[in-house]
């Protein structure tokens, strides 16, 4: 794995976690900074604490919240979490009964009652993250304590590398109103029109996301993958082990096998399967003309016909599946199949007119059972 791979798939390289990689990466920083400003716009910070890319998305897509928090608390708890050690030097310690005073000082209410049992919880899935992320380090006890009491101790160390965890602004964001100013943000007082500014939306959108929909942005990056076609393909796959395929109103950036860049679909698992058995369904209902795509590639269906083709699959095809999923009663079925299509970019969910919409990646790639397949629909997938 090259070193702009290895920024690209970590939030950061601490020294304190690895040294070797962190020197690494730091000895490498000159022709990073050069082709991640150039290419990218994205700033690479440097210090005896770390090596980090700014990696800031051009559309925030729901795959990139923090997996292993599941409800608007948490990261709540994680914002409170980063004020208090932005006031504590490197290595010092504190315990827990500490933070928890100060969280419930900053914002008072149910929120941070902590005899309420899944308060506590919550708390200790930020403080783990925190510590799997190098905020922190537990020095001693064990927050199973906690999450049994509220009176239970630990004691943790500042590693000084959360000053770093959040992303540097250009203006001030206490006069932002709206999810929107951030997203803007990064262009303010920046003419979008010029061609370096296109140029870094195009590239983190290639390589951010699983895919590029014309739809999720300025026609004017797609108007820059069809003028620098060429350039760019060149470009990306001399740096990654890669493809790139540009269509009308859709791109994407195909891992190569020596690619070591992110998480890659399908993975070794059982839901990567179904998915593939899912999209080879949902095929044939578009070339059956059952399921029309539109000029812009996107095939937009009812909620309760998408639904019904994945209760089939699993009727049909759940003798191959995994265990978990063979015995998974029918609607968590569904809602697991669709959620990870929703996280990889397959499908876009429109809750008001209670509709999916199918994203031509879903036929990029699709899977069957040999002709043999006990399981198959007539013994023929």
């Amino acid at each position: 794995m090259n070193e702009i791979e290895i920024l690209l798939n970590r939030r950061w390289v601490l020294k304190s976690e690895d040294k070797e990689l962190y020197y690494k990466v730091r000895d490498a920083v000159g022709e990073l900074r050069k082709y991640s400003t150039d290419k990218l716009g994205c700033q690479i910070i440097d210090n005896s604490t770390l090596v980090k890319m700014e990696k800031i998305p051009v559309v925030p897509e729901p795959f990139m919240g923090i997996i292993q928090f599941s409800s608007k608390e948490e990261y709540v708890f994680l914002c409170i979490l980063l004020m208090f050690l932005e006031d504590r030097d490197a290595q010092e310690q504190f315990i827990l009964s500490q933070f928890t005073e100060y969280a419930a000082s900053i914002m008072p209410g149910e929120i941070t009652d902590w005899t309420v049992y899944t308060n506590r919880r919550r708390l200790i899935r930020v403080l783990r993250f925190a510590v799997e992320q190098g905020l922190i380090s537990v020095t001693d006890g064990t927050d199973e304590l906690f999450m049994d009491d509220a009176g239970g101790e630990v004691l943790y160390e500042n590693t000084g590398a959360s000053k770093y965890f959040m992303r540097n602004f250009p203006k001030d964001i206490m006069g932002y109103t709206s999810p929107d100013d951030f997203r803007e943000s990064e262009w303010f007082d920046v003419d979008e029109d010029r061609g370096f500014a296109r140029r870094h939306r195009v590239y983190k959108r290639l390589l951010f996301a699983p895919a590029m929909y014309r739809e999720d942005g300025s026609d004017e990056d797609f108007e820059y993958l069809k003028n620098y076609r060429g350039r760019l393909i060149e470009d990306l796959e001399q740096m990654f082990e890669c493809h790139v395929h540009i269509h009308r109103g859709s791109a994407y950036l195909l891992s190569g096998e020596d690619c070591r860049m992110g998480t890659v679909f399908p993975g070794n698992n059982s839901i990567s399967d179904i998915l593939l058995i899912c999209f080879g369904e949902i095929r044939k209902k578009i070339e059956q003309k059952e399921w029309k795509i539109s000029q812009d590639e996107m095939c937009v269906v009812d909620r309760i016909a998408f639904e019904a083709l994945i209760k089939n699959v699993k009727k049909d095809f759940g003798a191959g599946f995994s265990k978990m999923y063979r015995d998974m009663p029918e609607g968590e079925f569904v809602e697991n199949v669709i959620g990870e299509m929703e996280r990889w970019m397959f499908i876009k969910m429109e809750n008001e007119t209670h509709q999916i919409k199918i994203c031509p990646l879903t036929g990029k790639i699709q899977g069957s059972y040999p002709s043999d397949f006990i399981g198959g629909r007539d013994n023929e997938q």
